[in-house]
């Protein structure tokens, strides 16, 4: 029985943890939209105590030198391009769907291999480039069934957001380097004084500052126990598990809003899933292979 625990305890705690972190991840536009506080205000407060969450993770782990000190001239680009892709998260949720905003999310894998191959002659096989297109296709028809309505807006800032991530990604594969935590961190300091002109983050409601003090420290937990599980999983199969944050939330945002996703953005995810899904089984498959 203790060899069966030692053999597969490990890999059944790295699935948990990423399948837990997946699930706090969908939760970003139940907290965006349950507050009525505004998209700066969300930023400042999620910032400050996911922050102080990481940082005393960090130092917990006894990593705060190498995580902040020495984060280079790669990580703090990492840090700028994430504030970027934070700054057009948040208001996104608020200017479309929460399902709009996952599904196009999802895309990030397939932009961020083309983006590799372009950049940094990262190898791409045929299956990925084809799956990328598919992906790209996907999100497309989602943005375009929001033109003329409500939901354009939202949907763009999704798509600069899976566009920022591809690069930081990018950056991470050209410097294998970089610590995670510190530029992590460092973005979200960053947006802290434009959050502060920009918004009124103080003048919030006490039940509101409450529900972003949650979102804050659930997104930190939900990076720490992704980043713990994908060291316990093989890569492809901690990515596939990773895709599951992408059906939790429409689910979640039926249950908390009733958000019925549009026809568009049904076959627009079922096209960007679709590819996501087949390229993370041929990733599996090659490597057993």
């Amino acid at each position: 029985m203790s060899t069966f625990l030692s053999r597969h305890t490990p890999r059944a705690i790295g699935i948990l943890l990423v399948v837990l972190s997946a699930f706090v991840f969908s939760l970003g536009g139940i907290f965006t939209k349950g507050v009525h506080a505004g998209a700066w205000d969300i930023i400042f407060w999620r910032g400050l105590f996911g922050t102080g969450f990481t940082l005393l993770y960090v130092w917990w782990r006894g990593s705060f030198n190498s995580d902040f000190f020495k984060v280079g001239k790669s990580g703090w680009a990492a840090a700028v391009v994430g504030a970027s892709a934070t700054a057009a998260y948040i208001p996104a949720f608020k200017l479309t769907t929460i399902a709009n905003v996952s599904l196009i999310y999802a895309a990030t894998p397939m932009i961020s291999a083309l983006l590799a191959w372009w950049w940094i002659g990262e190898r791409a096989g045929k299956a990925v480039l084809l799956a990328s297109v598919v992906s790209m296709l996907g999100v497309f028809i989602i943005v375009g069934g929001s033109v003329g309505g409500l939901h354009l807006a939202g949907d763009l800032l999704a798509c600069y957001m899976v566009l920022a991530m591809g690069v930081g990604f990018v950056i991470y594969r050209a410097y294998p380097n970089t610590p995670a935590a510190g530029p992590s961190a460092l973005s979200s300091i960053l947006l802290m004084p434009f959050a502060v002109v920009l918004g009124s983050p103080f003048a919030s409601s006490f039940s509101d500052i409450l529900v972003m003090i949650a979102f804050g420290l659930t997104f930190a937990i939900a990076s720490i126990t992704l980043s713990e599980g994908t060291k316990r999983l093989p890569a492809a199969e901690a990515s596939l598990l990773s895709v599951l944050e992408v059906v939790f939330a429409p689910i979640l945002a039926w249950a908390f809003f009733v958000e019925i996703p549009a026809l568009a953005t049904f076959v627009g995810g079922a096209l960007i899933l679709a590819s996501v899904l087949a390229t993370q089984i041929w990733t599996r498959n090659d490597t057993a292979a």
